[in-house]
């Protein structure tokens, strides 16, 4: 994958997938300690002990389409390659929480990629699950919440009409530039 938020949609994908109706993104840096940090958590039904401990082996699946799983073990290589780790906590019946750290400055990290891409195309194709995107980057606090704009929609338009994808996403690109 060639950016950070290929494997966030990934991650999100593996949470909607294990029946979630929340996916919660953070991405936060701190620049004294040189850390990026993404956090995915979801509601859905978690792992037990033994698929959690296997996560991050790449023959291990729950898919029944494919042999593979490269989602998390290729998260996992990208945050080792610069320093950092990757944190899986899950508990059955409540939900899992993937944190994978990175050295912002290291020459092998990828680049974050288009964050606004990511967050509409998850919403385009779950419009009855919600998301919640919260940013700390570069001094500047993104948060995107699908319960607020569903709120304020009021059922006059879903969440996956058109203009409201533009307008999540002009709202979310003048936070990120």
């Amino acid at each position: 994958m060639q950016d950070l938020s290929l494997h966030i949609l990934d991650i999100a994908e593996n949470g909607i997938r294990a029946g979630a109706t929340l996916i919660e993104i953070d991405i936060s840096e701190d620049i004294g300690k040189d850390t990026l940090q993404i956090c995915i958590k979801d509601n859905g039904h978690g792992m037990d002990a033994e698929m959690l401990r296997r996560a991050t082996d790449p023959f291990v699946t729950t898919r029944t389409t494919r042999r593979v799983g490269m989602g998390l073990p290729l998260l996992k290589q990208a945050a080792e390659e610069t320093g950092g780790d990757l944190l899986i906590t899950s508990e059955l019946g409540k939900g899992t929480r993937v944190v994978a750290t990175f050295r912002k400055s290291h020459i092998d990290r990828r680049p974050l990629g288009d964050m606004g891409a990511t967050l509409t195309t998850l919403i385009m194709g779950n419009p009855d699950l919600d998301f919640r995107y919260a940013s700390n980057l570069h001094e500047k606090e993104v948060e995107v919440d699908t319960r607020s704009i569903r709120k304020e929609l009021n059922g006059v338009m879903t969440i996956n009409n058109p203009a409201v994808i533009a307008l999540i996403r002009d709202l979310f690109n003048k936070g990120e530039d």
